[in-house]
């Protein structure tokens, strides 16, 4: 999977998973992980890996104010679960990460949760913008709390045999810039007023908006510098550069990682999922992104997050 033989050793060996999360992450100079205070910090030979704050006073390592903060999981092991779930297109389930890995499922599962925490933008910039495409298109999940959403309606190998009301699925309002990145949000309803909310949140309005026939768009469509549409419902998926064939193949790819990779998702974890396919796809390899540095665009946003097992777990019940 990696390339450079000089990785794998990440992978490991603790102490050069170390060094090399913190080349990664301290390339303006070493940082407290509590005050933030850049190079005023000494290393404490007696513990390796461990630095002393001048400013603060306090002891701090690489994983001080990440989301890998008070994890006694080898740092190594982290490393190569990032690099897994990276790489991997459709996902990895807990269960395959916690077997090669060499830990329990409950740490492999908070461990996943806690990497999609890392890929998920801290303050995300609006997509498209003068001269660029947007793509936008609901979706849903017909699944509720990881059972089938009415009794006998679902059978194996066949699929649906009677298609779930849209009130008892999860619906998804994604949009996505040619050639770009893609940003999926969770709604609570698919309707007109929700609809322009995503839309003027997360995308340009210089940008032409390419959607389906639904009655959803025309009205936020308005403000933007175009707006172009084509109907499904009579078999018309493209005409000329009008299309949401991009956005289609987005939940495509979805779709299938979630059915047939992850399988089981709570409600309250479907936006970190969310988070997880659109990294992979924003930093995906026909924008030239391998996996080695998609899985460090991975790691560098570990900084200034945390996720606790207790809100994670609480999260899943709520």
């Amino acid at each position: 999977m990696l390339k450079n033989p000089l990785i794998n050793k990440i992978f490991q060996d603790p102490e050069k998973a170390r060094n090399w999360l913190e080349a990664l992450l301290w390339t303006d100079g070493r940082s407290c992980g509590y005050c933030g205070t850049v190079d005023e910090s000494t290393e404490l030979p007696a513990r390796p890996g461990y630095y002393q704050c001048n400013a603060c006073r306090k002891q701090f390592t690489v994983m001080v104010g990440t989301v890998f903060e008070r994890s006694h999981i080898p740092l190594n092991k982290w490393l190569m679960a990032a690099f897994l779930l990276s790489a991997s297109k459709k996902g990895i389930s807990a269960h395959q990460m916690h077997r090669m890995l060499g830990i329990t499922y409950k740490s492999a599962w908070f461990m996943m949760h806690r990497l999609r925490e890392a890929m998920t933008p801290s303050k995300p910039g609006p997509l498209g913008g003068e001269g660029k495409v947007v793509e936008a298109d609901e979706t849903y999940l017909g699944k509720r709390d990881g059972k089938p959403s009415k009794p006998d309606s679902y059978v194996s190998g066949f699929g649906w045999v009677q298609h779930p009301k849209i009130e008892t699925q999860r619906k998804i309002v994604a949009l996505v810039e040619r050639g770009g990145a893609v940003r999926s949000v969770v709604v609570s309803k698919v309707d007109k007023a929700t609809v322009r909310k995503v839309l003027f949140a997360n995308a340009d309005k210089k940008s032409t908006l390419m959607t389906d026939e639904s009655f959803v768009y025309p009205a936020a469509g308005a403000h933007f510098a175009d707006h172009q549409t084509v109907n499904h419902s009579k078999y018309e998926y493209a005409r000329g550069a009008a299309s949401t064939n991009t956005i289609e193949g987005v939940f495509s790819v979805f779709k299938r990682g979630m059915v047939g990779t992850y399988q089981h998702c709570s409600e309250a974890h479907l936006p970190r999922y969310l988070a997880e396919f659109d990294f992979r796809y924003s930093n995906r390899a026909a924008l030239e992104i391998d996996d080695v540095q998609r899985a460090k665009t991975a790691l560098q946003g570990i900084v200034g997050k945390r996720l606790t097992y207790r809100r994670t777990n609480k999260a899943a019940h709520a």
